[in-house]
């Protein structure tokens, strides 16, 4: 699929991934709208709110004229574990992670449907919709669910020519991140992570990107995660050097 001179809208394009996504697509010659809850960002919009994203596409529509391309990037972190967390914050990361995603893609496939274009998207998952991680239960629900969205709405759109897939990054060097990398974690996915360093915004970018260019690729979920998913946490092989260099160790001091 040729990109240049296509409509875009990038939800979450403020920051982070999305902020590399528009950037990336704006140099292949897309016109991207950018919809996000920064004051600042083209278009206003709250994922999560109905009448919102509803604004939104009627204001894309105006400046910009039918979107064909969505990148989904609007999404919340949230830590914590499932006996403590509340209601409210149960709802507040499926809102935004799940909610609006699904508001956001299927406001604008009934757009492509009803001018008969061919569309394609992607939504921002993550490893962790496949990947359980301790005291963050609500995230990664909400990520598992957005896969299972993602193939559905590929199923459902085909027929309109309405591709849809998802990227799913490991841990990525962006605002959501926080301070994790301050409590020494970031290290610790560093020596896990076989390419041997975290992601960047713009390593997700690139693979979002060429998923929008596939023709023959929907319903797929692209891992861009330098490895961190390939293997599992039991190291049999690893256990067994490591257990090595500790009695090596000793009898040295011996």
């Amino acid at each position: 699929m040729e990109l240049r001179d296509r409509v875009a809208v990038i939800s979450g394009g403020a920051s982070g991934i999305g902020a590399a996504v528009t950037d990336r697509l704006t140099a292949l010659g897309t016109r991207v709208v950018v919809w996000d809850v920064n004051p600042h960002a083209e278009v206003v919009c709250d994922v999560a709110d109905p009448a919102s994203v509803d604004a939104a596409l009627r204001r894309t529509l105006e400046i910009a004229g039918v979107p064909t391309l969505v990148a989904a990037c609007a999404g919340v972190g949230h830590s914590g574990l499932l006996t403590d967390v509340t209601p409210e914050e149960w709802d507040r990361v499926m809102g935004i992670n799940l909610r609006g995603a699904w508001l956001t893609m299927s406001a604008i496939a009934r757009t492509i449907r009803d001018a008969r274009r061919e569309g394609a998207m992607v939504a921002v998952t993550s490893v962790s919709a496949r990947l359980v991680d301790r005291g963050m239960g609500a995230y990664c629900a909400s990520k598992a669910a957005l896969e299972m969205l993602v193939k559905v709405a590929a199923y459902e759109w085909a027929e309109h020519g309405i591709r849809v897939n998802g990227v799913g990054p490991g841990v990525t060097r962006t605002p959501m991140l926080g301070r994790a990398p301050d409590t020494g974690m970031a290290d610790e996915v560093v020596e896990r992570t076989p390419l041997g360093r975290l992601g960047e915004a713009g390593d997700i970018a690139e693979a979002l990107v060429l998923l929008l260019t596939l023709d023959w690729v929907t319903g797929q979920i692209l891992l861009a995660d330098g490895g961190l998913s390939l293997y599992s946490p039991i190291d049999f092989h690893g256990a067994a050097e490591r257990k090595a260099v500790r009695e090596g160790k000793r009898q040295g001091r011996r």
